[in-house]
């Protein structure tokens, strides 16, 4: 009796084990990540998406790794060559960020309905107060699995180093750093202000 105790609580113990794959989805949680939106395409044909898994590639020249899911809508439209925007979303970009995850059950051109969007001469659409926004060409497609890495080619880049960033932990969006508005709300003090000690950030 008392070995057959021992067995079914081995089975059980077995068949609560999370699978491997639940494991890494687990453990890959535990990683902090920027969150960016990619947008590709321009008037009705745009779209875009949203994007945690974006990394410098090189400096000389400047590239970027983009990854995104194969069933993605701007995946089917995509090829070699083409221009894409890379937008580093600001603390405050939480809902832009859902948008674009498809959470609101918007897609195309009309996850572009909120925002501050701007194009630039080729017609790639950036925000406006992104943290960074980037235009890139494609210059490969790498597939792999369920996803497909994306080597962008920057032809440019636009920071904005005075903002905080949105990030990605745990299923959730937190934040990072303060933009110089909240810094000076924080220490009681308007830059520029008569009478008042003045504070420059960088632009």
């Amino acid at each position: 009796m008392g070995m057959l105790k021992r067995m079914n609580a081995t089975v059980r113990n077995i068949s609560a084990a999370p699978s491997a794959a639940e494991s890494f989805r687990q453990a890959m949680r535990q990683l902090a990540s920027g969150v960016s939106v990619i947008t590709h395409g321009d008037g009705e044909y745009r779209t875009g998406l949203t994007a945690t898994s974006v990394s410098s590639l090189s400096a000389e020249p400047p590239a970027l790794i983009v990854c995104v899911n194969r069933s993605a809508s701007l995946y089917a439209r995509l090829g070699a060559g083409d221009l894409i925007g890379v937008n580093v979303l600001a603390a405050d970009h939480a809902e832009i960020a859902d948008r674009f995850a498809g959470r609101g059950g918007l897609k195309g051109a009309e996850r572009f309905a909120e925002g501050r969007w701007i194009t630039t001469p080729d017609g790639v659409w950036l925000l406006a107060d992104a943290v960074a926004a980037f235009e890139c060409e494609v210059e490969d497609i790498i597939e792999r699995h369920s996803h497909a890495i994306l080597i962008g080619r920057v032809r440019l880049a636009a920071p904005r180093p005075a903002e905080g960033a949105l990030i990605y932990w745990r299923g959730a969006f937190d934040r990072i750093g303060w933009s110089a508005d909240e810094v000076s709300r924080a220490i009681g003090v308007t830059p520029g202000a008569p009478g008042g000690r003045v504070i420059r950030f960088p632009e």
